[in-house]
Protein backbone atom coordinates (compact mmCIF):
# COMPACT_ATOMS: atom_id res chain seq x y z
CA UNK A 1 0.00 0.00 0.00
CA UNK A 2 2.79 2.42 0.85
CA UNK A 3 4.52 1.59 -2.44
CA UNK A 4 1.42 2.59 -4.44
CA UNK A 5 1.03 5.78 -2.43
CA UNK A 6 4.65 6.68 -3.11
CA UNK A 7 4.25 5.81 -6.81
CA UNK A 8 1.19 8.04 -7.18
CA UNK A 9 2.92 10.85 -5.28
CA UNK A 10 5.97 10.65 -7.56
CA UNK A 11 3.73 10.52 -10.64
CA UNK A 12 1.97 13.64 -9.37
CA UNK A 13 5.30 15.46 -9.08
CA UNK A 14 6.42 14.38 -12.57
CA UNK A 15 3.05 15.30 -14.03
CA UNK A 16 3.12 18.74 -12.42
CA UNK A 17 6.58 19.38 -13.88
CA UNK A 18 5.47 18.29 -17.37
CA UNK A 19 2.13 20.11 -17.18
CA UNK A 20 2.92 23.02 -19.53
CA UNK A 21 3.88 20.59 -22.29
CA UNK A 22 0.95 18.26 -21.62
CA UNK A 23 -1.61 21.09 -21.61
CA UNK A 24 -0.87 21.58 -25.30
CA UNK A 25 -2.11 17.99 -25.80
CA UNK A 26 -5.29 18.59 -23.76
CA UNK A 27 -4.24 16.63 -20.68
CA UNK A 28 -4.92 18.45 -17.43
CA UNK A 29 -8.51 19.40 -18.11
CA UNK A 30 -10.21 16.17 -17.12
CA UNK A 31 -13.21 16.23 -14.74
CA UNK A 32 -11.16 14.94 -11.79
CA UNK A 33 -8.51 17.66 -12.05
CA UNK A 34 -8.88 20.38 -9.45
CA UNK A 35 -7.65 23.94 -10.01
CA UNK A 36 -8.35 26.77 -7.59
CA UNK A 37 -6.89 30.11 -6.56
CA UNK A 38 -5.93 30.75 -2.95
CA UNK A 39 -4.36 34.02 -1.80
CA UNK A 40 -3.45 34.96 -5.36
CA UNK A 41 -1.75 31.64 -6.17
CA UNK A 42 -3.22 29.07 -8.51
CA UNK A 43 -3.09 25.56 -7.08
CA UNK A 44 -3.53 22.64 -9.45
CA UNK A 45 -4.18 19.07 -8.31
CA UNK A 46 -4.29 16.79 -11.38
CA UNK A 47 -5.82 13.67 -9.83
CA UNK A 48 -7.62 12.27 -12.89
CA UNK A 49 -4.81 13.09 -15.31
CA UNK A 50 -2.23 11.46 -13.04
CA UNK A 51 -4.27 8.28 -12.84
CA UNK A 52 -4.82 8.28 -16.61
CA UNK A 53 -1.13 8.77 -17.38
CA UNK A 54 -0.15 6.12 -14.81
CA UNK A 55 -2.49 3.61 -16.47
CA UNK A 56 -1.09 4.43 -19.91
CA UNK A 57 2.47 4.05 -18.65
CA UNK A 58 1.55 0.78 -16.95
CA UNK A 59 0.02 -0.57 -20.18
CA UNK A 60 3.09 0.42 -22.20
CA UNK A 61 5.48 -1.22 -19.74
CA UNK A 62 3.28 -4.30 -19.60
CA UNK A 63 3.30 -4.62 -23.41
CA UNK A 64 7.07 -4.19 -23.64
CA UNK A 65 7.70 -6.86 -21.05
Amino acid sequence: MIRWTLTIFLALIVFSAALPWLEKLGVGRLPGDVRFTLFGKTIFLPFASTILLSLVLFAVVRLLR
